[in-house]
């Protein structure tokens, strides 16, 4: 199982690139990403593939972001009501 270590440059999830730890030329891939403006995002991530190591920094990164989200006094509200919204939702189509 290959390790992954994440960068999103700012507050924007789109904008993220990865590398390999046990890559030869690590360290200098990282300075370069660092001196763009990346900054390093969680802890490694260990998968199989590159697809399934973005798909697990993809569903971290929209769960955390949600969390975050619901923390504050606007985002419980909103999570409340777009939650009871999709459960009224499913009860309708019963």
């Amino acid at each position: 199982m290959a390790k992954y270590q994440f960068f999103c440059k700012g507050d924007n999830e789109k904008a993220f690139t990865f590398l390999n730890p046990e890559s030869d030329t690590f360290l200098e891939e990282k300075d370069q990403l660092l001196e763009q403006g990346f900054e390093v995002e969680g802890d490694y991530i260990y998968a199989d593939t590159q697809e399934e190591a973005i798909e697990k920094f993809k569903s971290n990164f929209v769960y955390l972001t949600q969390e975050y989200a619901a923390s504050t006094g606007a985002g419980g509200v909103y999570f409340l009501f777009s939650e009871a919204y999709k459960y009224l939702k499913g009860v309708v189509k019963k």
